[in-house]
């Protein structure tokens, strides 16, 4: 299906005045018949009556609207950029996914329900007239949250939002049956797909490009590569519903509920043992930098018994979780 621009059609407002202007003719011509032709009566009571059906050929639009218009069934065009439109008024306009509320921007109301009052002043719920017009504007759908295993099978939360705006009307009219829920379902499916392919954290030995070499990708660190393989995804799927995928991110990532607090334990191991680590090596330079500098003055000779010793009491005062209780030797040191 190609898309047919209809940009000859700005002449609605000549339509109206045409149309205003035959009613006044009718009328006239109306009160004339009564006393002069009978003819003339039939005629002006046909406009009176039926003088209204090019009215309904009326269409307003504003920036980033359009209307895709039909023809008994056939598609004849469709309507693009602001204007006051006039068309042919057995025209039908089509929008499958007028009614369609998804968690996104412009996604108010749909149009479905308006709120009248009945007889007794109480507010209920009454079928408004549906807008078919399809909006051109950047889209913005935050799709539900999914529970998903990663590459090492652990379940990670993960949610993302995705730019979008429709480019061919026809194509996302007649090629899907609804193409915001056709859109939301790639989302959701092109999210699975590629989630599975990385590791939460970065993982040893797990190759995340294809390249066949392990390398340091996960969806924590690399979360722009991540969201770009998404909407290339989404953007391979949705090619044929005339959408444009602009952008899409992750809103939310984190592990599920069921291990969360296993992972957790296991960054505070991991974080403790790189602490233990760096405390380590800073303890062993001072212990080697105390040694080099007692040796280079003279002031103490010590043997390697006593050395080890020195060693081991500075290394318990230095990697201690607590500051140490000093012991003064007051005696001889042998």
């Amino acid at each position: 299906m190609t898309e047919k621009i209809i940009s000859d059609r700005k002449n609605g407002m000549t339509a109206l005045l045409g149309v205003l202007g035959l009613y006044v003719l009718a009328m006239i011509g109306l009160v004339m018949g009564i006393q002069n032709s009978v003819v003339l009566m039939i005629v002006s009571i046909l406009v009176l009556s039926f003088g209204w059906i090019p009215l309904c050929g009326l269409k307003v639009l504003k920036p980033q609207e359009a209307l895709v218009l039909t023809l008994f069934g056939k598609y004849v065009g469709t309507l693009k950029g602001e204007g006051f439109y006039w068309v042919n008024p057995f025209c039908t306009a089509v929008n499958p996914a007028a009614r369609t509320k998804l968690n996104q921007s412009g996604d108010v109301d749909g149009g479905k329900h308006g709120i009248v009052l009945n007889a007794g002043g109480q507010a209920v719920q009454a079928e408004a007239v549906m807008d078919k017009k399809i909006s051109l504007k950047i889209m913005t759908l935050n799709n539900s949250r999914q529970k998903i295993n990663d590459c090492l099978g652990n379940p990670v939360e993960i949610g993302i939002a995705v730019m979008w705006r429709v480019t061919d009307t026809a194509k996302a009219v007649f090629n899907v049956d609804n193409y915001k829920e056709y859109l939301s379902l790639q989302c959701d499916s092109a999210l699975r797909n590629i989630v599975r392919l990385y590791p939460s954290d970065v993982a040893p030995n797990v190759d995340t490009t294809g390249d066949g070499v392990a390398d340091d990708g996960s969806l924590r660190g690399s979360s722009e590569l991540v969201a770009e393989r998404i909407r290339q995804e989404i953007q391979a799927r949705v090619e044929e519903a005339g959408i444009q995928v602009i952008e899409a991110r992750i809103t939310y990532l984190a592990y599920a509920t069921e291990i969360a607090a296993v992972m957790l334990q296991r960054q505070q191991a991991s974080a403790i043992i790189d602490a233990r680590k760096m405390i380590v090596d800073g303890a062993v330079g001072m212990v080697e930098m105390a040694l080099e500098r007692l040796n280079e003055g003279g002031m103490v000779q010590l043997d390697e018994e006593r050395k080890a010793a020195m060693v081991s009491n500075l290394l318990v005062v230095l990697c201690g979780n607590h500051d140490a209780q000093p012991i003064v030797n007051t005696g001889t040191l042998y």
